[in-house]
């Protein structure tokens, strides 16, 4: 199945509504997504036939599915691993929240992320059922199109290689290629109109 370009128009997504986590205790993970996270229990459709809770906070919702078998959950919590699936919160006080789970006898890990110039924060700790949560200040990073930003120069052993006249090592961004691409373009047109 490919999922490249198609003349279908795109899908009309509105923003992300909830996310769903399977517990062994469905009661324990509305505790801590309460007390940890902040997030307000709601009501839930009385025609479901199974335990369950919805939280909602910050303009998302959280389900909670208790686990009807041992088999389908995640992993016990085991080494906080920042790059294992996660769910991720912003934040705009990093220290409280790391004295909020120190209170709390939560362990977390600490990351940062630092692109030119920028510096995010990150602490990644698991909930009850071992589901990874992620708490940084994100948006300190703009999100920019691919197309703007700068690409890693290659490692040619020539370094006197050009794309178009111009030497590769010098095109730092998509966006430099483009304009060179069309730079190149008119000049061609010109030679051949005069």
């Amino acid at each position: 199945m490919l999922y490249g370009p198609s003349s279908a128009s795109k899908v009309p997504l509105l923003s992300l509504n909830h996310v769903s986590f399977v517990c062994e205790s469905v009661s324990r993970s509305v505790i801590f997504y309460q007390d940890v996270l902040g997030f307000v229990l709601i009501k839930r459709p009385s025609s479901f036939n199974f335990e369950g809770a919805w939280l909602f906070g910050n303009g998302i919702g959280i389900h909670l599915l208790e686990r009807n078998t041992r088999d389908n959950g995640p992993k016990k919590k085991g080494v906080i691993n920042p790059k294992d699936n996660h769910i991720s919160f912003q934040c705009s006080d990093m220290r409280l929240v790391m004295r909020k789970l120190e209170e709390m006898n939560i362990e977390y890990v600490v990351a940062v992320v630092e692109e030119g110039g920028v510096k995010v924060d990150q602490l990644f700790f698991h909930d009850p059922d071992g589901y990874m949560v992620e708490i940084c200040n994100c948006d300190n990073l703009p999100v920019l199109p691919l197309s703007s930003c700068p690409l890693k120069k290659p490692p040619y052993p020539n370094k006197n290689q050009t794309l178009h006249g111009k030497r590769r090592l010098e095109l730092q961004c998509g966006g430099e290629v483009e304009a060179l691409m069309m730079e190149n373009l008119v000049m061609d047109m010109m030679d051949i109109c005069f």
